[in-house]
């Protein structure tokens, strides 16, 4: 069994020797074969020239640098795409996240589950950071139906073939489970330690609530209507078509009534909400044309023996 590990850094030169150790001890005392991958996202503390010293006298580490700040997301998704493990677990270069918790998450992988999610049930964070963590992940749990207590802990196991499939940009790391069960890999929960912050601060402000409810409603859109889009703009448009016919109607109710018919604002009105309805539709029908001609990326884990895999991607 080969275990990649992916941590995405930014100014960790303090806690990064201490993690590496960990992880080193738990993997030779279960006898893991491992990786690990350091992600610097644009740090100015020295953390890339720790880095690469280090990685010449280990072949256990690799680092990758990015020349400014990306983000988490960029960061995940550029450990994703050069990790060869069979096995991938990602977490945070800060030390809260205790790498002892990674043999039982990897049985977990074992015994059948695609990905693990660690759930900081007791965190050792101010009130500002926890209780709108809290609010999050109720909104994200109702709203996706993943029934997961903590979406955003950094700490988490997948089988390769899951984060292969996944493609996360700008702050989409914090949707990561429901990402992989909407693509139809099983994701269970698994309480971790939660360790107090020893070096440095954290790196996340308020900013990160109204970015997050917007990445939500993003992330429900293209869910539901990338391959039907037909489905919301003929619904927006067959609204403004009945709100204009209803409309007309009632003026042309008043003219069989009393005979006269005055121009007035709200026909016109009647009459652009039928046309916007119309135009609406139009664009629904265009998206479903361009669905239509655009490869199938459905994902595809399992074929069976005698099936070439290639015709289906």
């Amino acid at each position: 069994m080969k275990l990649s590990v992916i941590i995405p850094a930014y100014n960790e030169q303090e806690s990064l020797p201490q993690l590496l150790e960990e992880i080193h001890s738990i993997c030779n005392k279960n006898s893991i074969s491992y990786e690990v991958i350091i992600v610097d996202d644009g740090s100015t503390d020295g953390s890339f020239e720790w880095i690469e010293s280090m990685s010449e006298k280990s072949e256990n580490l690799h680092g990758i640098r990015f020349r400014y700040n990306c983000g988490k997301a960029a960061a995940l998704s550029a450990g994703f795409k050069l990790c060869s493990g069979e096995y991938v677990v990602t977490m945070d270069g800060d030390l809260q996240d205790n790498p002892v918790e990674i043999p039982e998450m990897l049985e977990k992988l074992q015994n059948g589950v695609d990905m693990v999610s660690g759930w900081k049930k007791k965190r050792y964070d101010p009130w500002h950071k926890t209780l709108p963590s809290k609010f999050f992940n109720m909104t994200v749990r109702s709203m996706s139906g993943v029934k997961l207590h903590d979406f955003n802990c950094g700490f988490k196991a997948y089988k390769q073939e899951v984060v292969k499939t996944l493609h996360i940009y700008g702050e989409l790391h914090r949707f990561i489970p429901v990402i992989a069960h909407w693509n139809g890999f099983s994701v269970e929960e698994h309480v971790v330690v939660h360790r107090s912050r020893i070096h440095g601060k954290s790196k996340y402000g308020l900013a990160r609530l109204s970015n997050g409810f917007f990445d939500l409603v993003s992330l429900m859109f293209l869910h539901k209507y990338t391959y039907r889009p037909l489905h919301l703009f003929g619904f927006l448009g067959l609204f403004c078509s009945m709100f204009g016919f209803a409309i007309l109607s009632w003026f042309a109710l008043q003219w069989l009534l009393t005979g006269a018919l005055h121009m007035r604002p709200l026909i016109l009105g009647g009459i652009a909400a039928i046309l916007l309805g119309f135009q609406i539709v139009s664009l629904g029908l265009l998206a479903e044309m361009l669905v239509q001609k655009s490869k199938n990326d459905y994902p595809v884990s399992l074929v069976t023996s005698h099936i070439d895999k290639r015709k289906l991607l």
